[in-house]
């Protein structure tokens, strides 16, 4: 199932796509939870009733008609691993980890999958990262690599916004990965079973319709299942955390000279089975609550 957050009527609640259409579980299935969050964490009671609404094949709105959110809209956890494809390390002149790297996106990043990205009026090194990424449907720890499918509630596409030169300021990478609306994530959710195996998924990226990054997961140094058994043994996972598992080659940064983004470039990422997502870069706005 593509599990969606969606807007219509001005109230936001949780869908199935079908196609070119969303089933409204708020119509179809009023017991359900709204948010997705609670939503995963009902776990597959809810997901089964989610089927049946489906397959009862009423409470369907035109998905055109419709505004996608988020899937998640605050994860609890927005962690995120460097360096995990070759051609990537290879051109950001580094040498292969010998242990993931992780770091931290701040949650408050997160923005829709057609919504604008800022630029920042700090920097103008703002730089696009196609990435898969997973979202975590059990609360767990101590998981094992072999274990860790069954934790995975599904898989969305992530443009791991960087801006390269908070980025490199200090060592934790967290500044330049977490400025607002430098977390387009979605389109939806696509549920483990429907996507069967991640690690066999093409993933691309365009900017202004000149394609940067083409790549496969199969290419992950760390795997999903890998990357969730060393998180898992640090910290208690949580349904809803999303994890982004690393950018291919072609990123902006590595181009001679450097092509960052600039004001009116439209990014797009899209993932096999999964979808894509699509996000112009605008102006950071004016009015952002500054006292």
């Amino acid at each position: 199932m593509k599990l969606a957050r969606f807007t219509q009527g001005g109230s936001t609640r949780v869908g199935v796509v079908v196609e070119e259409e969303i089933v409204d579980l708020a119509a179809a299935a009023p017991e359900l939870p709204r948010g997705m969050v609670p939503f995963l964490v009902a776990g597959s009671s809810a997901l089964e009733k989610a089927r049946e609404a489906v397959e009862k094949g009423g409470s369907r709105l035109p998905l055109a008609e419709v505004r996608l959110e988020a899937p998640v809209a605050r994860p609890p956890k927005f962690l995120a691993i460097g360096l995990n494809y070759a051609d990537h390390i290879e051109e950001a002149g580094m040498g292969k980890p010998r242990f993931p790297t992780f770091f931290n996106k701040q949650s408050t990043c997160v923005t829709g999958p057609y919504d604008p990205i800022h630029m920042p009026r700090v920097s103008t090194e703002v730089d696009y990262e196609g990435e898969l990424g997973f979202v975590i449907g059990r609360r767990c720890r101590h998981i094992p690599r072999e274990k860790a499918a069954q934790v995975i509630a599904g898989y969305l596409v992530v443009n791991d916004v960087s801006v390269r030169d908070w980025q490199f300021r200090a060592p934790t990478l967290t500044l330049g990965k977490s400025f607002d609306t430098h977390g387009p994530i979605g389109p939806w959710i696509v549920t483990s079973d429907e996507v069967g195996d991640p690690h066999s998924l093409r993933i691309e990226t365009w900017v202004n319709g000149e394609k940067r990054q083409d790549s496969n997961t199969k290419h992950l140094i760390y795997d999903c299942f890998a990357q969730v058994e060393t998180l898992s043994t640090v910290c208690t996972l949580e349904p809803g955390d999303i994890v982004s598992t690393g950018t291919p080659g072609g990123v902006g940064m590595a181009k001679d000279p450097p092509q960052y983004l600039r004001e009116g470039d439209v990014v797009r990422i899209e993932i096999d089975r999964i979808g894509w997502i699509e996000n112009t870069v605008i102006a950071e706005p004016e009015d952002d609550g500054q006292l």
